[in-house]
C-alpha cells in the first residue's frame, strides 16, 4: 500500500500552497456517523463566503502519512499530532472550492476529476499508461459535457462519464453517491481505495480556491472522525479562529443509519482491518456478510478493539456514543444543532448558523438533496428496529448523552 501512495501522489503532483498561516476562519462539523453532516455540508458550501471540499480530508491524511492505516502510532482515528503538515495542507487546498454560477473551466474539472478517481480507484488507475488513459478518456466525456454548458445535469454528467471510464464494468457505478449505478448489488471488492465509497464527484458549478481566499474564505470541513482529533485544524493553520458547529441526532436514527450502512454491499468501506493484523467477528454483520470479517466501516473509535467482537447494534452505538462523548467532554466552545432541526427548517438554521460565522445570509437555498444516504431521510426510520434500538436508551450512558444533547427519553418523540 506504501509504493501505491507514492505513485497516486506522484501522478496526483500536487502544487505547493503555503498558505497555512494566511487562513484566518475555519469552521469545523463535529458529529457522529450517519447524523446528516453531509446534507448539512453541502448545503451551507453552497454560500459563496466558504471554501469547502467536495468529500472530506480522511483521503488527504492518508497522502500525508497521517492515520490509522498509514501512521504506525495512530491505532483508531484519533490523531494528536500531524505529520507533514505542509503536505496535507497542500492536498486540502488543492481540493478546497467554491460556489459559483458558471461551470468551471474544462481544464479544471479534468484536474478535479482525474485526481479523484485516482483516490476511488488507485489499483486501477495508479500507474502512468493507466492514468494518461483514464486522462484521455475524461477529457472526451467531459468536452462533450461542456459543449451542453449550463444545461448539464450534475447526475447525468457523472453518469455519462463515469460509464466512458469503467465501460463493461458499470457495475462500479454502484459505489457512487447519488444513486447513478445499475443497481447489481455486487459487494465492493476493489483491490485498493483510498477514498470511502460512497464516492464523491466534483461539482461542476465550484471554482478553485485561490491564495487570496486562503485569508477571505471561511474553510468548512465535516469528517465524522474529527470528534476525536479536537487540535487537528489548530495545528495545520495556526493564525485561524477555528469555530466548531456541533451537528446532533438521536441514538436511535443515527444508529439505525449506521446499521444500514454497515449491511451496504457498496457503500461505507472505512478500514481494511486486514492491513492492522486484525479481524472481525461482529455479529449481524460478520457472519452475514462476504467482507464482514475484513473491512470496518465509518469511524474508527478509539475502544474499538473492546467491540471487535460485539453485535452490530452495541457497535453502532459505541459510534453514535463515542463522538458525541469525546464532543461534549471536549469543553470547546460550540454552536450546538440539531438535524432534526435542520431538516425542519434548513433556511432558518443555515441562516442562525452563517451569523454564527459572521456570514451574511446564505442567498436563496434550493431543494436539499439526497447525500449518502441508504434510504431518503424520512419521520421514523428507527421504527423498522424498534425492538432492537428501544432498550438501548435504557443503558445510564445512553440517557445522559441523549439528555446533554436535548432529546427527550420517550421513543414517540424521536423522529
Amino acid at each position: 500500500m506504501d509504493s501505491l501512495l507514492a505513485n497516486v501522489n506522484a501522478l496526483r503532483a500536487v502544487p505547493r500552497a503555503p498558505w497555512r498561516d494566511k487562513v484566518r476562519r475555519v469552521a469545523v462539523v463535529l458529529t457522529s456517523s450517519r447524523s446528516g453532516s453531509t446534507l448539512f455540508k453541502a448545503a451551507l458550501a453552497c454560500h459563496p463566503g466558504i471554501a469547502a471540499l467536495d468529500g472530506e480530508a480522511e483521503p488527504f491524511l492518508a497522502l500525508s502519512g497521517n492515520g490509522f492505516g498509514s501512521d504506525p502510532a495512530c491505532t483508531s482515528d484519533a490523531i494528536t499530532r500531524i505529520n507533514h503538515p505542509d503536505t496535507l495542507a497542500d492536498n486540502i487546498f488543492d481540493g478546497l472550492t467554491i460556489a459559483s454560477p458558471h461551470m468551471a473551466p474544462l481544464d479544471e474539472l479534468l484536474e478535479r476529476w482525474s485526481k479523484r478517481l485516482l483516490l476511488q480507484f488507485p489499483a486501477l488507475f495508479a500507474s502512468r499508461d493507466a492514468y494518461a488513459a483514464l486522462r484521455r478518456v475524461l477529457g472526451a466525456s467531459l468536452g462533450r459535457a461542456g459543449e451542453q454548458g449550463a444545461r448539464t445535469a450534475q447526475r447525468d454528467l457523472a453518469k455519462a462519464v463515469l460509464s466512458g471510464v469503467f465501460g463493461a464494468g458499470h457495475w462500479r457505478l454502484d459505489y457512487y453517491d447519488g444513486k447513478i449505478g445499475p443497481g447489481a448489488g455486487r459487494p465492493f471488492a476493489e483491490a485498493a481505495k483510498i477514498e470511502e465509497p460512497p464516492f464523491v464527484l466534483p461539482d461542476l458549478r465550484r471554482r478553485r480556491c485561490t491564495e487570496a481566499d486562503a485569508a477571505d474564505k471561511v474553510l468548512l470541513f465535516k469528517t465524522p472522525s474529527d470528534a476525536y482529533r479536537p487540535h487537528l485544524y489548530r495545528q495545520l493553520f495556526p493564525h485561524a479562529q477555528v469555530c466548531h458547529i456541533h451537528l446532533t441526532r438521536g441514538y436511535a436514527q443515527s444508529v439505525n443509519g449506521l446499521m444500514d450502512g454497515w449491511l451496504s454491499p457498496a457503500g461505507f468501506f472505512s478500514h481494511d482491518m486486514a492491513r492492522a493484523g486484525a479481524g472481525l467477528a461482529i455479529g449481524g454483520y460478520s457472519d452475514v456478510c462476504d467482507f464482514g470479517r475484513r473491512w470496518w466501516k465509518f469511524d474508527l473509535p478509539p475502544n474499538w478493539r473492546a467491540y471487535a467482537h460485539s453485535r452490530l447494534e452495541l457497535v453502532c452505538l459505541n459510534q453514535w456514543l463515542s463522538c458525541h462523548r469525546h464532543i461534549l467532554d471536549g469543553g470547546a466552545a460550540l454552536h450546538r444543532l440539531a438535524f432534526e432541526d435542520f431538516l425542519a427548517d434548513p433556511a432558518g438554521q443555515l441562516a442562525r448558523v452563517c451569523g454564527w460565522l459572521d456570514l451574511p445570509p446564505l442567498p436563496s437555498l434550493r431543494e436539499l438533496p439526497v447525500t449518502m444516504a441508504t434510504e431518503a431521510p424520512a419521520p421514523g426510520r428507527w421504527r423498522k428496529r424498534r425492538a432492537v434500538l428501544e432498550p438501548l436508551a435504557r443503558m445510564p450512558e445512553v440517557a445522559r448523552t441523549m439528555r446533554e444533547l436535548g432529546y427527550r427519553p420517550d421513543p414517540e418523540a424521536w423522529l
